[in-house]
């Protein structure tokens, strides 16, 4: 039997696959050279490859538009990026290059719309999917920009309280959106989304509150968002259909009502074992759509997703170096990272998600199960599973050279849910960020974002 690390992964998935293989003995990403950036720049260290996040956007709106095609649906599609995922303006910046729209979540979002559209990256035109739970310096901030020509704003009411608003402060027509709330997942604490608007409370609230009023305001959208994302069960399919049938009630007394906003997205890759038939779910998601509209006997809706971690996900690794290894009893062997689980990827210790976690080098070595180990004292500063196996397997440590070890496809959420900068438990300070693109010419380039986090930023954080 081979028990090499290179043996154990052929044996056990599809490999090499389109975005990972092994070159020289040395792992490549989406055809980087992994070890030639970190021999130039070092660990620990967040890369961001920011040709996959157009990869994406371009692979969702060819499948879109084949499932409109074989089914001749007869609405649009919208695709919107959530920035909430990743604000950094070279990820919303990149995205925008692919002709999307944006959804936002609070009221500092709007700032990011702005100097967006002073910057010439966008223009009136721009769908803005306005979502969230709403104060005042929100609701101001979309009235500002519906006020000052943004044609295409579509502030999503979360309660019924919020129209006020925007009758008081937007001085011109505009549209609507509302939010439906959804049941949460039969194991979830709670019955109902916090978000939203019940169901059964929205027709009643539509002739009360906006029919009559379509000079001034009217109804454009009914959004559902979804917390597990587009996934093929019974209960995806069920809350879908829920808001497709409100649709078709709705527009039969509000023929001004036009989209579907689809939220919840596309799940990632986050195993070499990954299987998700994205053409599937997007060709039945079109076709129930067209199937009740058919029955009910109104027009198809335009239909807007709104891709987050899909847009982005993919396109982030996090590189770590192994600087020891510790047998603590007779059957854990401990790899202990340069950095730290806790302060690099929250969602490993927040919701336990799993990463895809490879080696970069060494996939000639024997393999052992090992537990890895972060450098803050907290004990929950650890990664032992993955997947699609409750053990991590890596190479054993033979030679003089580091294991290298990466984890892939963490672009969304980590840096909002950490803090980027700032100060970090035990003081763990931020790794460099590299970024790897294309310039002027077309040429893949690569770039410090942002170095490693000084002592001397964190102590003037800390009043020191």
């Amino acid at each position: 039997m081979n028990n090499t690390y290179n043996d154990l992964v052929q044996q056990t998935f599809n490999f090499p696959q389109e975005d990972f293989k092994v070159k020289d003995e040395y792992l490549q990403y989406n055809g980087l050279d992994v070890k030639a950036l970190i021999d130039k720049y070092g660990t620990p260290l967040k890369l961001t490859y920011l040709p996959k996040i157009g990869m994406q956007i371009t692979k969702a709106k060819k499948m879109f538009a084949l499932a409109f095609k074989k089914h001749k649906y007869e609405g649009k599609y919208n695709y919107c990026y959530c920035t909430k995922s990743s604000h950094f303006s070279f990820i919303v910046e990149e995205t925008l290059k692919h002709e999307i729209h944006l959804e936002t979540s609070y009221a500092y979002d709007i700032d990011i719309i702005k100097k967006l559209y002073e910057r010439k990256k966008i223009n009136k035109d721009i769908y803005i999917i306005c979502n969230g739970y709403k104060q005042k310096p929100y609701t101001n901030r979309i009235a500002g920009l519906i006020n000052g020509g943004f044609k295409n704003v579509i502030p999503v009411l979360d309660n019924t309280d919020e129209l006020r608003a925007y009758i008081k402060s937007v001085k011109v027509p505009f549209n609507l959106g509302i939010r439906v709330a959804a049941d949460e997942e039969p194991n979830f604490p709670f019955y109902t989304s916090r978000l939203g608007i019940r169901a059964k409370d929205i027709l009643e609230f539509y002739v009360d509150k906006i029919e009559g009023n379509e000079h001034r305001f009217q109804l454009k959208m009914l959004h559902i968002f979804l917390n597990k994302g587009i996934k093929d069960d019974i209960y995806y399919w069920s809350e879908l259909n829920k808001v497709i049938n409100l649709y078709c009630q709705l527009k039969k007394i509000c023929p001004e009502l036009d989209s579907i906003n689809i939220g919840g997205g596309f799940p990632i890759k986050h195993s070499l074992g990954f299987e998700y038939d994205y053409q599937f779910m997007i060709n039945e998601i079109v076709r129930n759509i067209k199937v009740a509209c058919k029955k009910s006997k109104v027009p198809m809706p335009n239909i807007f997703t709104e891709f987050g971690s899909y847009t982005v996900g993919e396109s982030m690794a996090h590189i770590y170096s192994v600087i020891g290894q510790k047998m603590q009893n007779d059957k854990e062997t401990w790899y202990m990272i340069d950095s730290s689980f806790i302060t690099t990827l929250p969602d490993t210790w927040g919701i336990g998600e799993k990463f895809l976690m490879l080696p970069i080098n060494k996939w000639q070595n024997e393999y052992q199960r090992v537990v890895l180990g972060g450098i803050t004292c907290d004990s929950h500063d650890y990664y032992d599973s993955e997947e699609h196996i409750n053990e991590v397997f890596l190479p054993k440590i033979e030679n003089h050279e580091p294991l290298y070890i990466g984890f892939f496809h963490t672009g969304a959420y980590q840096d909002q849910i950490s803090g980027y900068g700032g100060i970090k438990h035990c003081l763990i300070p931020s790794p460099k960020h590299i970024i790897v693109g294309h310039d002027k010419n077309g040429k893949l380039v690569d770039w410090v974002y942002a170095k490693e986090q000084t002592a001397q930023s964190m102590l003037k954080i800390l009043g020191y």
